[in-house]
């Protein structure tokens, strides 16, 4: 079983946290997150010149907004993928506007049998596609958190969680995609949808953006 190691990233676009809004019509997604990616770009250019005194804030903001466009349109042709391949499986994906972050919300039905970590053949197909496409954009890293109901003993669904994020990203990584860019977490029922039990037994998939693409 290949060693998962833990990974902390934060994505250039973040210091837009709060203050982007699209209400730009047609325009492609592409276009508009590359746009977003541009504006933060530009302003981290800027906050770095200004915090080493330097002189060229206008041509650091420029360098910025040129790699954060980059990272934009990188990460949008990412989500175009992983939404083609888990079109009706009921895997929902989902993007962060500001920070680019593509996240993946794998129901335990899909995935696991009630109760269980080992993961279902059925869902192999799937995960395989998404391990592709995570090899093909390799520039990103990967947190795999589980997640559980409030339904029984809070410190089994505590481990069952974590069991059930190993097992993704163990898989994944056999899939070839690098141990150093996942890291597993359980959260057990930390997060709650609603009323009901299933949608709590989950597995997300958090792919965050790089602050460069080469």
């Amino acid at each position: 079983m290949k060693k998962i190691l833990t990974i902390t990233a934060v994505s250039a676009s973040m210091i837009l946290a709060g203050c982007a809004s699209t209400g730009t019509t047609g325009v492609n997604d592409t276009t508009k997150k590359a746009g977003l990616g541009a504006l933060g770009g530009a302003a981290l250019g800027a906050a770095i010149s200004k915090a080493t005194g330097g002189e060229k804030t206008g041509r650091d903001a420029a360098i910025g907004a040129a790699i954060g466009a980059g990272v934009g349109a990188y990460m949008s042709k990412q989500e175009a993928k992983l939404r083609q391949q888990t079109a009706g499986t009921g895997i929902e994906v989902q993007r962060d506007p500001v920070t680019n972050n593509i996240n993946l919300s794998i129901p335990e039905a899909i995935t696991f049998n009630v109760g269980r970590y080992d993961i279902k053949p059925s869902s192999y197909n799937t995960l395989n596609q998404v391990a592709s496409t995570l090899n093909q954009y390799n520039q990103t890293t990967v947190m795999v958190n589980g997640y559980a109901s409030i339904e029984g003993n809070a410190n089994a669904n505590q481990v069952l969680s974590q069991n059930r994020a190993a097992a993704v990203a163990n898989y994944l990584a056999g899939q070839g995609v690098s141990a150093s860019r996942i890291s597993a977490i359980g959260r057990g029922a930390t997060t709650q949808f609603g009323s009901s039990y299933e949608p709590n037994r989950r597995v997300e998939l958090t792919i965050l953006a790089p602050q460069s693409v080469n």
